[in-house]
């Protein structure tokens, strides 16, 4: 019980600031837990992702009256795409795991640290980079493939990328980027999921933890919108920035874990 009580205390946090910022959470409870479970990494990531899934689900409809919306023609084409992605991600991740030994573990840990430090120097420098403005399509769909597939592979539902390629190839600002990127965070998670429940290979796990997951992920993703509406753009990044620093450093340790 009191190991439940903890994971939904690190999910209710994670979902709360990815709800706010746009990194779904995953990206904070798969490396914490990656950090301090025990569990193995099939487990960790089929958890990560159902908490995710549950908090962008949430997201989405405490949005349906806010001011910031979801760009219906592009973050759905994103979205379409990141659904394709997921599975993919999903496919590519079993691969991986069956090749034996901790290698899944190792590439899992050795991304998170190349993308969630390259994210932050961009976020800090991203007032001087010239973004772009894509309309094209297949130019969406195949943006938002990519997306899902690196999200699933990793099963931290992508926000990081997500926001900094938002901004980039879209010209969004953080706060629409962050709704968008949930939006994205959504249909990849949900067709990684499905993806996971028809081929059968759900890891085992403790019904309870993942309720108590999945509760603070929906907690979580309540308060993030409403914490979200009361902050400006520059609070939004300000967040984002803290959270890629304390993702960078725990995966660091995480993957120093591996070889130990």
């Amino acid at each position: 019980m009191l190991q439940a009580l903890i994971y939904f205390l690190i999910c209710l946090a994670a979902t709360t600031a990815g709800g706010i910022s746009g990194v779904g959470g995953g990206v904070i409870i798969k490396p914490v837990l990656d950090a301090v479970s025990g569990m193995g990494v099939a487990a960790v990531s089929f958890l990560s992702g159902c908490t995710v899934l549950a908090m962008t689900a949430t997201s989405m409809l405490r949005s349906r009256g806010g001011s910031v919306k979801v760009e219906k023609r592009r973050g759905t084409l994103l979205a379409l795409g990141a659904a394709v992605g997921g599975i993919l991600g999903k496919e590519l991740f079993e691969i991986v795991r069956n090749s034996g030994g901790a290698t899944v573990d190792i590439v899992q840990q050795i991304m998170m640290i190349l993308l969630t430090a390259g994210v932050f120097i961009y976020t800090l420098r991203h007032e001087g980079v010239k973004t772009r403005n894509v309309q094209n399509a297949p130019a969406c769909v195949m943006i938002g493939l990519t997306l899902g597939l690196v999200s699933a592979f990793l099963g931290i539902g992508g926000g990081p990328i997500n926001l900094a390629v938002l901004s980039f190839c879209f010209s969004m600002d953080s706060k629409t980027a962050a709704l968008n990127s949930l939006y994205i965070i959504l249909f990849s998670q949900a067709a990684s999921f499905l993806n996971t429940i028809v081929r059968g290979t759900v890891p085992e796990f403790d019904w309870l933890i993942l309720i108590a997951m999945c509760a603070g992920g929906v907690i979580g993703g309540i308060l993030g919108r409403s914490i979200s509406a009361r902050l400006t753009n520059k609070g939004v990044d300000r967040l984002f920035l803290v959270i890629m620093a304390v993702i960078t450093a725990i995966s660091c340790y995480n993957l120093y874990n591996c070889f130990a």
